[in-house]
């Protein structure tokens, strides 16, 4: 008897973007963070396959693969070549839905609007609540295109000024000497795609420092804010892809300013509904038992009908973002409750003992951990606990 050939679950492929090495599979999702970066710039330099293979204790491990990879459907297309001509334009703008990756739901007529402002050259604000996809499909629009992108959490940066412009240092030998920023050598990319994440977040500093780039008219950054010298021209075709939570009830956000937000095309991303969540959820934890997966969707879908009600005894929704997070935990081996427990109560409110927030979450998750058959929801030692 021959010997049995073991064969991969996914086959990726690796592609240089820039400075990065991504891995994409054969329905187009991207599996970069799966596999180390040596292995990843092996495979690229070598021109071949990684398969993903599973060991005898259940772990997943990457190698070489040389077989063939059995795909009846023509794989996505992770990165193509933005044409010049109006024609050849229209086409890429509108059969570009096959670019969009899987795990993203966002509808055809917005990916399609999405694509068409980039290729355009347009300042593009992804906005919506938090934990629905906007940095995703951000991202998500870097690469499709074939143009070398970077990347700027603005949400995170203490000094927007080190952040955007760069730093003035001291070198004994030679004195003092100006460093420029990766910002200022991502501006001048051409046809760079630029990420500003969480741009509610940050300081009105960096706000200042972005208006004359972001406008059409102007288009550079100056390096020298005090004596007006010392301009930096952004380059021909650069686009910047902004991410923001617009509205009061985000803490630690700031309100837009208007001259800002009129810098940029606006692409509002959807709340999923149960259905559309449930089948986010299938596809990335196949695994996973559907039954259990429809649950969560509808718990977060119970939660953000509630928070929307006038009389809402909740302040927000479960986040697309903390459903893949509980998926996830359960195609780890925990259960629906110890899922809830440490990525969804600690979201809420536990002041007020059983009337608080949390309470009202946990009587939402335990009706689907009961089952619907036990109408004590809560032992009296667990309200004693609340109180």
């Amino acid at each position: 008897m021959g010997k049995q050939i073991n064969t991969p679950d996914l086959v990726v492929k690796v592609e240089k973007s820039g400075v990065r090495f991504n891995a994409w599979d054969t329905d187009g999702v991207k599996r970069t963070s799966e596999i180390t970066t040596g292995a990843r710039k092996k495979a690229f330099a070598g021109n071949y396959l990684l398969g993903r293979f599973m060991n005898k204790a259940g772990k997943y491990y990457w190698k070489r693969w040389d077989g063939e990879v059995v795909d009846n459907t023509p794989p996505a297309v992770s990165s193509v070549e933005v044409p010049n001509q109006h024609a050849e334009v229209l086409n890429f703008i509108h059969s570009s839905y096959t670019l969009k990756p899987k795990s993203l739901v966002m509808s055809e007529l917005k990916w399609k609007y999405l694509i068409r402002s980039a290729v355009r050259g347009k300042n593009i604000m992804m906005t919506g609540p938090a934990g629905c996809g906007k940095t995703m499909a951000a991202k998500s629009v870097v690469n499709s295109l074939d143009r070398p992108d970077f990347y700027f959490n603005l949400g995170a940066t203490q000094d927007p000024r080190a952040t955007l412009i760069g730093n003035v240092h001291y070198n004994s030998k030679t004195g003092t000497y100006f460093s420029e920023s990766l910002f200022v050598k991502a501006i001048q990319t051409p046809n760079a795609v630029i990420l500003l994440d969480e741009l509610t977040r940050a300081h009105p500093d960096a706000w200042n420092i972005l208006m004359t780039v972001l406008d059409y008219g102007q288009r550079y950054l100056r390096l020298d804010e005090q004596d007006g010298q010392g301009t930096v021209k952004v380059a021909e075709g650069v686009t910047f892809v902004a991410t923001a939570n617009i509205g009061n009830e985000y803490t630690a956000t700031r309100q837009l300013d208007k001259a800002l937000m009129d810098r940029f095309t606006i692409v509002e991303m959807d709340v999923l509904n149960d259905v559309e969540e449930h089948g986010l959820l299938e596809y990335m934890f196949p695994h996973v038992d559907s039954k259990v997966l429809k649950n969560v969707a509808t718990i977060a879908h119970m939660t953000r009908v509630e928070a929307n009600n006038e009389t809402a005894r909740i302040s927000s929704g479960i986040s697309t973002r903390t459903s893949v997070e509980m998926a996830g935990l359960l195609y780890d081996g925990f259960g629906l409750e110890e899922s809830a427990n440490v990525c969804v109560y600690p979201q809420y409110d536990a002041t007020g003992g059983v009337d608080s927030e949390r309470t009202f979450v946990k009587q939402i998750v335990q009706k689907f951990i009961d089952d619907g058959s036990s109408d004590e929801l809560f032992s009296e030692d667990e309200i004693q606990e609340a109180v």
